[in-house]
């Protein structure tokens, strides 16, 4: 993938603005147990799939933020997405269908294995706080190299991708477990 990088950032913020608008139209008023409905026992609720989210941002937006803190190198016009990077931020992605490559999510990224954390009204908070941090980090990286930032990835500290291609897995990711949460919602609807 090849993009300007303003183009990028400017595509991000408003995916990012999105899915905050998505989540306060259709969970904030939710109640803690509508909020943690599963429509089967294997599936996860609302919660679960926004804590999913909470606990990847634990670690993205403060990596990102920390690198670039960091980092003198100057903005670069163009961002070219590594093979890696791309890679991840694509499988995200739902399809045109909605379908999803099914993964298995890491175990501290997993909420359904985290028992002593609990799931509410807060839960969706703490994902719109999160994502108006993203909206500023989005801000700051008009000035930073998406390019040669590089970010630890969570699974392997060792890897690194690009600024840009962090972004886009982040974003990515959320819009895969918010399309998640949508349907957990359109399930307990319908079956109320």
């Amino acid at each position: 993938m090849k993009i300007k990088s303003t183009e990028l950032i400017a595509d991000l913020i408003k995916s990012t603005k999105n899915l905050k608008e998505i989540v306060e139209e259709k969970f904030v008023h939710l109640s803690d147990s509508e909020l943690n409905h599963k429509p089967n026992p294997d599936a996860w609720s609302i919660t679960q799939c926004l804590e999913h989210l909470n606990l990847y941002g634990d670690y993205y937006l403060e990596a990102m933020q920390n690198a670039m803190q960091k980092s003198n190198a100057g903005s670069e016009t163009i961002f070219k997405s590594g093979m890696i990077g791309n890679y991840f931020a694509n499988v995200m992605l739902p399809k045109q269908d909605d379908t999803v490559k099914k993964m298995e999510a890491p175990k501290p990224q997993n909420p359904s294995l985290h028992k002593d954390i609990k799931l509410s009204r807060k839960t969706v908070m703490r994902f719109i706080s999160q994502q108006e941090h993203m909206l500023d980090l989005l801000e700051m990286a008009r000035d930073k190299n998406l390019n040669k930032i590089r970010i630890p990835i969570t699974i392997a500290k060792w890897m690194k991708l690009r600024l840009g291609d962090t972004f886009r897995f982040n974003v990515n990711h959320n819009i895969r477990h918010i399309k998640q949460a949508e349907r957990v919602l359109g399930k307990k609807v319908l079956s109320l």
